[in-house]
């Protein structure tokens, strides 16, 4: 049965509804009365003392704020009350905090794909990757033509990932999109790629196999389409060729430490930080405990949480690369004049969400409690072993492409309000509340809620691992199922 209320920590003078609290209602918390001044809704803050004007208000045993007007005891604590106390780039001391990786029974199996390079992949899929926007089209077409005219065997699926770039692009902007492209093309649960380019683009097939190196000529072929006569026949014939090849690979037993998980949330409510992210945090323990990689993303969703990794960092050089992650991402923002802790969307808002310190010490928890190390650039390949942070926005398309093109398998993502969207990889929708999950079943693909309704966490992880690893065997998530599987390229400059 679900309470009505609960204290995340002891150091917190607030209390978060977990359902909808009338006015004059006597809550008890240690002990002593409560009476509710106001209705409060599910996910929102109750104040637990009198708090003044300019003192803390604490959740999660963090300040998420500061009173810019006295609060009293059983009042609704909200943007209305309550400010961030973050500004600008700050300073940060070295404290690191002794951490021991805990090896716990043994290391469970999935089913994957082994490629001839070593790398290992949870799907068998062909992929057109254009080169540059103009040909998003024709690579459709050629999609198309071939599921209607082929038997695509035991292959599971042929998916276009379109983009609008790929030419009239400067600096950063260029890079990134030939960064993450080739990520793509790389990407072990692509059984064979088609690139597919135009001619006359910046981002040349000429160049882009330079940038590639070393490949399988028989899986990565490519097509420029103003060089040959009929391109939709071309195209049909190469996959053809591709897709012979992979219908002969097969799944094979390998341990868990060969996944690499994306941690990333949107939508997030109230009680993302009390049920979801915590699930996904313990999860993150969990598969590094067995030798696996968690990624953790979204920078801007640190603030204000940030010294909690950085004391995490496994030596001084990972914090030293924190520190600058976290700082130049705030610059980024300064550089453009917009305002760095305006965060929380209006649906994080609606949800309970009041301040970046509120939504980042609740998004930070999906890390868990393991030691960072190391931290990634936009569209660098993870090379280490255990919790990496990843340089990337918030946004959750950019954030999820970002996320599975630095070789994540999977990206799990926590919602409190609900999203259909999927990146390339499978992208694990967890809720965190119960309504969205029965609302939208086509949508989410597992329910955190339940820790509200005396769940313990450890039964809920146990069926989240069973879970996971069935996805990883082969088991589709509701993104694959619905046919939505996209990619978003991280834009920061001009466009000629």
């Amino acid at each position: 049965m679900m309470k009505d209320y609960i204290r995340i920590n002891e150091k917190d003078n607030t209390l978060i509804a977990l359902k909808e609290l009338k006015q004059g209602t006597v809550l008890i918390d240690s002990g002593k009365e409560i009476e509710l001044l106001e209705n409060i809704k599910p996910g929102h803050k109750i104040a637990t003392v009198d708090i003044y004007q300019g003192e803390n208000i604490i959740k999660y045993g963090y300040p998420i704020g500061h009173a810019v007007k006295n609060i009293e005891k059983g009042r609704w604590i909200h943007t209305h009350n309550i400010k961030t106390n973050l500004d600008g780039t700050l300073d940060y001391k070295y404290n690191p905090i002794n951490m021991e990786v805990k090896r716990i029974g043994k290391t469970p199996e999935f089913n994957g794909y082994k490629r001839k390079n070593g790398d290992v992949g949870i799907r068998n899929e062909l992929w057109i990757v254009p080169t540059v926007g103009c040909v998003n089209g024709t690579a459709e077409i050629i999609a198309n033509r071939l599921k209607a005219e082929n038997d695509l065997g035991q292959i599971d699926g042929i998916h276009v990932y379109k983009h609008n770039y790929g030419c009239s692009q400067l600096g950063d902007d260029f890079e990134n999109t030939r960064t993450i492209l080739l990520d793509l093309v790389k990407h072990p649960n692509a059984g064979g790629v088609l690139v597919l380019g135009l001619g006359c683009e910046n981002n040349t097939i000429e160049d882009f196999i330079v940038e590639l190196g070393e490949y399988d000529k028989e899986r990565i072929k490519f097509l420029k389409t103003q060089a040959v006569g009929n391109e939709i026949e071309k195209g049909v014939n190469i996959l053809k060729e591709i897709l012979e090849v992979i219908n002969e690979d097969s799944r094979e037993n390998m341990p868990i430490s060969e996944l690499k998980v994306g941690l990333k949330c949107g939508g997030s409510d109230g009680f993302s930080g009390i049920t979801a992210n915590p699930l996904l945090g313990a999860f993150s323990d969990y598969l590094i405990n067995h030798g696996g990689t968690t990624i953790l993303t979204e920078v801007p969703e640190m603030f204000g949480a940030e010294t909690i990794l950085m004391d995490r960092a496994e030596s001084e050089s990972v914090f030293d690369n924190i520190v600058n992650l976290i700082n130049d991402f705030k610059q980024y923002f300064i550089q453009h004049g917009q305002p760095i802790y305006e965060n929380p969307s209006p649906g994080n808002k609606e949800g309970g969400i009041s301040t970046l310190e509120d939504k980042s010490l609740g998004c930070t928890q999906k890390g868990g409690e393991s030691k960072v190390v190391d931290v990634l650039r936009y569209g660098e390949i993870v090379k280490k072993k255990g919790l990496n942070l990843l340089n990337a926005p918030g946004n959750d398309l950019v954030a999820s492409t970002a996320l599975g093109a630095s070789g994540c398998h999977i990206v799990l993502f926590t919602t409190g309000r609900g999203t259909p969207f999927g990146s390339f990889v499978p992208t694990v929708k967890v809720s965190s509340n119960s309504e969205i999950f029965k609302l939208k079943p086509h949508w989410i693909d597992f329910n955190a809620g339940v820790l509200l309704e005396d769940i313990p966490m450890e039964t809920l992880l146990n069926n989240f691992i069973e879970y996971l690893i069935k996805v990883a065997s082969g088991e589709y998530v509701n993104n694959e199922k619905n046919g939505i599987k996209e990619i978003a390229i991280y834009k920061t400059g001009v466009t000629l």
